[in-house]
């Protein structure tokens, strides 16, 4: 005797209604309403791009910045204690 199924649940058929070229799909007066929503600009890559707008600007800029900083010649004008006359008044 097969195991009874108390709540009715039917796996296959919930795939096949799951599926985007099911026949649910098809008769659903609201699917072409819905379809907007997850097309052109508003596909999920999009969304997400518009939450921070400078952000890749900013970090390309930040980087640039950094590797600037690391190569370029150390200031001449550095504010050492060793050296005489630069501060030595203000005791």
């Amino acid at each position: 005797m097969a195991p009874r199924n108390l709540t009715g649940f039917d796996m296959k058929e919930f795939k096949a209604a799951a599926s985007p070229s099911s026949v649910w799909a098809k008769k659903d007066p609201w699917a072409r309403n819905e379809t907007w929503r997850y097309t052109g600009p508003f596909t999920r890559w999009n969304r997400f791009k518009r939450v921070f707008p400078g952000l890749g600007t900013a970090t390309v800029l930040f980087a640039g910045y950094c590797i600037y900083e690391h190569f370029s010649p150390p200031d001449e004008h550095s504010h050492g204690h060793g050296q005489a006359g630069h501060g030595d008044a203000h005791h």
